[in-house]
C-alpha cells in the first residue's frame, strides 16, 4: 500500500510512528512542513523535519517530544556567555551537528530534498521524507505589543511567547513563489490514501497545503484526517492560539470545516465530538488519544480502515 501523509512537529511524528506499526509493510511517503524553518547563529534549523527523522530513527527526547536524547548545551551555553542572541531557542550539542551538516550541503548549492535524504541515510526513519518545496518559506505572525504591530518569525511567537501575545495574522512569506519539492506531487499521484494526522491545521498541515498544486493534487486522492482538538482543546500544544488568529473555533467541528469537503473524504473524531458532521465527509468517532504506542497505532489502524473503505 502506498500512503502519503502530511506532517508538522511532534503530534505528527509520534502518529507516524504509529502509522508504520499498524503498516509495516506500506510504502509511506511523509510531507513536512517546513514552515517552521529559522536560520539561527547562521544555521538553517528545520525543526519539524528534524523532529519526524529522529521521532522515526529512534533518536529524540522522549519526554518532550523535540531534540535528541542524551543531549548537552554546552555551546548554547558558551553562545549565551558571549551574548549571542536568541537565547529562547534550545539548540542542543548534538542537534547543531544536523544543523552545520544541512547547512554547508545548502551553501554547497544542494536543494533542501536532497539534503533530508542525505540527514536520513544516517536515521533511518523507514519512510520517505520529503520537505513540502526546496524554496524557502518562513510563518511569520503579526503582533501587537509594547514594541507595537509588527511581524515576528513563528518561532519566537510560539517559544519565546508562547503565543501569549493574540496573533492579529499568520503569513507563510514566500508561499505564492514557491513549488512543491520534487517527488511530493508523484507521490501523491501514486498514492493509495493520504493520511492527514492530528498536526496542527494551521501552521503544520495548513501551511503545507498552501504551497501552490499540493492541495488540488490531494483533492483527486482519498484523503482521511485525524482531529487535532478533543473536547474542544487542542490534543497538544497551543493550536487553539492559531485557530484563533484565522478566526477559526476551536472545535473539531470547525476544522473540519476549515479543511472542507473538497479535500477530506473522512474524518476521525474523539468521542467526545460525536456529532460532528460535514456534507460529502465520512466521520467516526473513537477514542483519538495518543497516550501510548498501542494507542497511536490503533488510531492510525483506524484512519487507514476507513480510508479503503471509502477508496472501494
Amino acid at each position: 500500500m502506498r500512503i502519503v501523509s502530511l506532517a508538522g512537529g511532534i503530534g505528527g511524528a509520534r502518529f507516524l510512528r504509529g502509522l508504520k506499526a499498524a503498516a509495516p509493510d506500506s510504502e509511506i511517503t511523509v510531507i513536512g512542513n517546513t514552515g517552521d524553518d529559522i536560520t539561527l547563529f547562521g544555521l538553517r534549523v528545520c525543526p519539524d523535519l528534524d523532529t519526524v527523522m529522529y521521532t522515526l530513527g529512534g533518536g529524540i527526547n522522549e519526554e518532550q517530544g523535540w531534540g535528541r536524547a542524551g543531549e548537552t548545551f554546552t555551546v548554547k551555553e558558551e553562545l549565551a556567555a558571549y551574548g549571542m542572541e536568541p537565547q529562547w531557542f534550545g539548540l542542543g550539542d548534538r542537534d547543531f551537528a544536523t544543523h552545520i551538516i544541512r547547512s554547508q550541503m545548502l551553501a554547497a548549492g544542494y536543494p533542501l530534498s536532497q539534503v533530508t535524504e542525505a540527514l536520513c541515510d544516517r536515521w533511518r526513519p523507514g519512510v520517505r521524507l520529503l520537505p513540502m518545496s526546496d524554496d524557502r518559506t518562513e510563518t511569520h505572525v503579526v503582533v501587537s505589543d509594547e514594541a507595537g504591530r509588527r511581524a515576528i518569525h513563528f518561532q519566537e511567537w510560539w517559544v519565546r511567547l508562547r503565543a501569549s501575545v493574540p496573533a492579529e495574522q499568520i503569513v507563510l512569506v514566500g508561499a505564492d513563489e514557491a513549488r512543491p519539492a520534487p517527488g511530493v506531487l508523484d507521490a501523491i499521484a501514486a498514492a493509495d490514501v493520504v493520511i492527514l494526522p492530528p498536526s496542527n491545521p494551521v501552521v503544520s498541515i495548513g501551511t503545507i497545503l498552501q504551497i501552490p498544486g499540493i492541495r488540488a493534487a490531494l483533492e483527486d486522492k482519498t484523503v482521511v484526517g485525524v482531529s487535532p482538538i478533543i473536547g474542544g482543546a487542542p490534543v497538544r500544544g497551543m493550536a487553539d492560539a492559531c485557530l484563533t488568529a484565522i478566526g477559526v473555533e476551536t472545535s473539531a467541528q470547525a476544522v473540519l470545516e476549515l479543511y472542507g469537503s473538497a479535500l477530506l473524504d473522512g474524518w476521525l473524531v474523539a468521542e467526545e465530538d460525536k456529532g460532528v458532521a460535514l456534507d460529502g465527509v465520512v466521520v467516526e468517532a473513537r477514542p483519538l488519544l495518543m497516550s501510548n504506542p498501542e494507542a497511536t497505532r490503533d488510531i492510525a489502524a483506524a484512519a487507514l480502515t476507513l480510508a479503503r473503505s471509502l477508496k472501494s
